[in-house]
């Protein structure tokens, strides 16, 4: 199979960490939006919490779209799962932190973040990925932004209990969609993912334990942590309500 994806051809593993990306449309884009942001926050009163969220949002862009993780994902589909956690865990909270963009009701950007987990997990819209940069852009776009607007409604402030109820559930159904493709990751009988077939090699493991182990990442560190947001809105609300 020869195709190249947007993160460049096949790294071995002794040569990984040398393979940072220097696409300058890439770099060229996050400093301008870095920059953005830079004047977005002059702007603003000082507010620490702000800060630290712009620094985690800018860190996890550079892990994801220009360290090594990138390279990793055309090895690994393993990588691949830990690339769309950290954009989906990591960079969109802290997005919705520092800048919370409500354009979309809660549940709207709920479905449409799941409608992009999913389409990435179709085995015939993951092999188009690796032919057309722009629909991986597409489907980058597709998980972060809406990832960004439901953290943004989900992370609100809001000390009533009948929002906080909604949103636990809301929460939780991010956590059972990511909590099922990891099952069917993990359990599928056969690999889904034939562009990895050489990486998975490459890497000392066979196609299929690859699979497996990004469905285990889809559970442990993608799941749980999520999971355990909803539960703690869920008690906090129940809380809220009890003392009305």
């Amino acid at each position: 199979m020869d195709l190249t994806p947007y993160c460049g051809p096949l790294a071995p593993a002794a040569d990984l960490w040398r393979t940072w990306n220097t696409d300058p449309l890439l770099l060229g884009g996050l400093l301008c939006a870095g920059l953005a942001a830079l004047w977005y926050r002059s702007q603003r009163a000082p507010d620490q919490s702000r800060d630290r969220a712009l620094l985690i949002a800018s860190a996890g862009l550079i892990i994801a779209f220009v360290s090594p993780l990138c390279a990793a994902t055309v090895a690994l589909f393993a990588a691949r799962t830990a690339h769309h956690l950290l954009l989906l865990g990591v960079v969109a909270p802290a997005l919705a932190c520092f800048l919370p963009w409500r354009a979309l009701p809660a549940g709207l950007s709920l479905g449409l973040t799941a409608c992009a987990l999913i389409l990435w997990h179709l085995p015939v819209i993951y092999g188009a990925t690796w032919e057309s940069a722009a629909l991986y852009w597409l489907l980058q776009s597709a998980l972060l932004l809406p990832g960004w607007l439901f953290w943004s409604a989900v992370l609100a402030r809001d000390n009533r209990a009948d929002r906080l109820l909604t949103h636990a559930l809301l929460v939780g159904g991010l956590a059972g969609v990511m909590g099922m493709i990891g099952a069917l990751l993990t359990f599928a009988p056969r690999a889904l993912y034939p562009q990895h077939l050489l990486g998975a090699e490459a890497y000392g493991l066979s196609i299929l334990q690859d699979q497996q182990l990004a469905g285990l990442i889809m559970w442990v560190p993608g799941f749980l942590p999520i999971a355990a947001v909803g539960f703690w809105m869920l008690r906090r609300g129940w809380k809220l309500g009890f003392a009305t």
